[in-house]
């Protein structure tokens, strides 16, 4: 069975595949990017998409295994004699426009599961391609910041705390109004555009929580740092407080508030208008 492999040394291969994989592309910043198209996220594909997407399959099959890929760039992809045993949901490049203009924010997420669901997910990885700072959860097993375990923070109070919050949306006018009493409560308010880190840094207590509302994160953006967050001790819902069990899928939209206790948790869902 898949979940009895050492899925934290193939994650951290996977991620020092992409990491050699990419260098070459890192050197050509400052030169036109060509455009590859529309992935099946939706987004423009940059070769450096596509490149770190390749790096990770080329490590899975390198292990031996057998999955279904949900990948943000090439959508549905099969691999090996039985991929129907794990589903393999990458970003290849989470905050692809941060890292073209010279941004240090972005990252690779992959996260591993029994079925294609986010609630399935039992095995992760986000890796701050910048930093070099990686971020892995196992179901039942805790989470890790480079092999060090980590806990979200305790602080509950809004005044005090540092709240991640995405407004990038066409639907900002729809969706503001939702947050009003939220962001008129909290003084210190950030948005640094790879959701997926941004995820990880509610596990490891560098901000409190992370609101995303708008509907239209994917599911490939949000997977790895679900099953992170809850594993560090965190906690995520939606807006209405149930929990999030939606499809792994390039196309699947999904909100949640993801917070680092239940006390700023249920103050935030307190605010925040359904």
């Amino acid at each position: 069975m898949n979940t009895q492999l050492d899925w934290f040394k193939i994650l951290t291969d996977c991620k020092n595949n992409v990491e050699d994989t990419i260098k070459p592309h890192l050197k050509t910043l400052n030169e036109p990017q060509p455009d590859l198209g529309e992935g099946a996220g939706g987004d423009a594909m940059k070769p450096i998409d596509l490149a770190a997407e390749k790096a990770i399959v080329n490590t899975l099959q390198d292990h031996g295994i057998s999955f279904s890929l949900i990948s943000e760039e090439s959508g549905f992809e099969k691999y090996g004699n039985t991929p129907e045993e794990c589903y393999v949901t990458i970003d290849p490049i989470d905050g692809t426009t941060n890292l073209l203009r010279g941004l240090p924010f972005y990252a690779s997420s992959i996260a591993i599961s029994r079925k294609p669901f986010i609630a399935e997910v039992y095995a992760a990885l986000v890796t701050d391609l910048y930093h070099d700072i990686t971020y892995m959860a196992q179901k039942n097993k805790g989470a890790y910041r480079d092999g060090e375990r980590i806990k979200p923070s305790q602080i509950s109070n809004l005044q005090e705390a540092v709240i991640g919050m995405d407004l990038n949306s066409y639907k900002v006018a729809e969706i503001a109004p939702k947050l009003t009493d939220l962001i008129q409560q909290t003084r210190h308010i950030r948005h640094y555009g790879a959701n997926a880190l941004e995820l990880c840094y509610v596990a490891n207590g560098l901000t409190d929580a992370f609101v995303d509302i708008r509907g239209k994160l994917r599911t490939t953006d949000a997977a790895a740092g679900f099953l992170i967050v809850k594993e560090a001790g965190g906690l995520i819902t939606d807006i209405n407080n149930q929990s999030v069990n939606v499809k792994l899928d390039p196309r699947q939209s999904l909100n949640f508030v993801a917070s680092g206790n239940a006390k700023i948790h249920n103050t935030i869902l307190g605010l925040v208008k359904s």
